[in-house]
């Protein structure tokens, strides 16, 4: 039974994800569809990313995992096939995979070439079904594409470090269901960087001195709860399970007070600062 996972911003209102669905139910006998996520911001080739990196690794090897974010064909906007740890995507060369390839390169590149026996203008449904079916029938990727050598590289997909170490400019690359605000600094790269020293996080007006090691770390749990007052909504820094430095609120609501994005006035792409003691 082949395991097919999908990750796309086409939504949920829409014909689009039952569309591929039933396009891989009628290529393969039994397959096992997972939906990582359809809620992808539209485009959003960073938030992709990062949602399939850190899905991808708890499944088992060999799963096909097809990504349509960004996906139609344009002759800067070629589709890809890889393998990488163990497991196969497939998506556009638009620099969504050079997230996944930081600390795993892939054993195998094809740019895929079978456009001219299909006419499609649903690529996703037409192209990247055939592919994953091919795969999962066994079929090796040189039949599908022509080999490359590396792919397309993402602009922001890592902090900028200065010449003498005292400052990261990191990016926000996630913004989760909370409203927690995720960056592209990376705990082991901070802590390589840090060597120890005082650090300030500053994200707008607002300045972190600490890390946490979780979210409930901002409650001394020391003192009686009742003396304690109230601690939702305290600020706190941390590296998340992804082990990416994350901005969060302590049990905030993002539908009522608004989650760290909302109270920092944080989007997608902005710059958070990390200055170093020198």
């Amino acid at each position: 039974m082949s395991i097919l996972t999908l990750t796309t911003d086409f939504g949920l209102k829409d014909h689009s994800v039952a569309a591929v669905k039933g396009a891989l139910l009628s290529e393969l006998d039994h397959p096992h569809i997972v939906d990582i996520s359809h809620l992808i911001s539209p485009f959003h080739i960073t938030e992709a990313a990062f949602v399939i990196k850190n899905a991808y690794h708890n499944f088992p090897k060999g799963s096909i995992h097809i990504i349509g974010v960004d996906s139609e064909l344009t002759p800067e906007n070629r589709h890809l096939a890889i393998y990488l740890d163990g497991h196969y995507f497939i998506a556009a060369n638009n620099g969504i995979l050079s997230l996944l390839a930081l600390d795993v390169k892939p054993e195998e590149i094809v740019e895929i070439n079978i456009h001219d026996r299909i006419e499609t203008n649903f690529t996703v449904l037409d192209i990247f079904v055939k592919v994953a079916a091919h795969i999962a029938r066994g079929g090796n990727l040189s039949v599908i594409g022509r080999r490359l050598d590396e792919i397309k590289q993402m602009t922001n997909i890592t902090p900028i470090i200065n010449q003498d170490s005292s400052q990261i400019i990191a990016h926000v690359i996630y913004i989760d269901n909370f409203g927690n605000v995720v960056t592209n600094v990376r705990k082991k790269d901070f802590h390589h960087i840090a060597k120890g020293r005082k650090f300030e996080i500053k994200a707008r007006s607002n300045v972190f001195k600490k890390i946490h090691d979780s979210y409930s770390g901002v409650v001394d749990f020391s003192v009686p709860k009742e003396e304690r007052g109230s601690e939702d909504g305290r600020q706190l820094a941390l590296f998340n399970s992804s082990e990416f430095l994350e901005l969060a609120i302590y049990k905030s609501n993002p539908l009522t007070v608004g989650g760290a994005s909302s109270l920092f006035g944080l989007k997608l792409r902005d710059t958070i600062t990390i200055n170093f003691e020198k």
